[in-house]
């Protein structure tokens, strides 16, 4: 790993402001939860969200653009989230790790060259699917009706790509525009492939 102080420290600050967010969220969920259950759709009160949690992964690898750093991101701001008292406890860090690889493998297919809206969509979509995958192998979704898993599947997907895919590159461009992220290609005005 070569990463520089300044970019661990991005991605340390990074993680502990997304944990702070996903712990939110959690409770956001569980409102939502709450709300759909007396109609028998419960299980979906988490997925309007479920983008929120690729958040730090997709953000941290979109600025520092160094393999590995969305997958470290992620299953810090996951671990802060536990200690912060998320109430799945531990599993969540779990959960952490494979949605930054399913985020982050995207920007590895390309090698770490292309941080366009496209990729962004494509690293959303990574991580819901493999997020999925790994809620199904925990849940048993093959117990449940077909048209309820495939909603699962859709809705987070959906909600991937405007949290992860366009939340995630709005935020850091904005904060490019902004002057913050002086010294990370994101902030370098140049129409080369890190450009749309």
């Amino acid at each position: 790993m070569n990463w520089k102080l300044k970019e661990v420290l991005f991605m340390a600050i990074s993680a502990v402001i997304f944990g702070a967010v996903y712990l939110g969220m959690v409770y956001l969920g569980a409102a939502l939860t709450g709300i759909l259950t007396p109609i028998g759709l419960g299980i979906l009160g988490y997925e309007p969200i479920y983008g929120v949690w690729f958040m730090a992964a997709a953000f941290v690898t979109y600025v520092v653009r160094k393999p590995g750093i969305g997958i470290v991101a992620e299953m810090l701001a996951a671990l802060l989230e536990v200690l912060m008292g998320n109430m799945f406890g531990p599993i969540v860090f779990i959960s952490g790790f494979i949605q930054g690889v399913g985020c982050e493998l995207i920007f590895a297919l390309t090698k770490y060259r292309f941080y366009n809206t496209f990729t962004m969509i494509l690293s959303a979509i990574g991580a819901s699917v493999f997020s999925f995958l790994w809620t199904g192998l925990r849940q048993a979704y093959w117990n449940m009706d077909m048209k309820i898993v495939i909603a699962i599947l859709i809705i987070r997907t959906i909600s991937a790509i405007i949290f992860c895919a366009f939340g995630s590159k709005a935020l850091a461009d904005g904060l490019a525009a902004a002057g913050v992220l002086k010294g990370y290609q994101i902030s370098r005005k140049s129409t080369d492939h890190y450009g749309e």
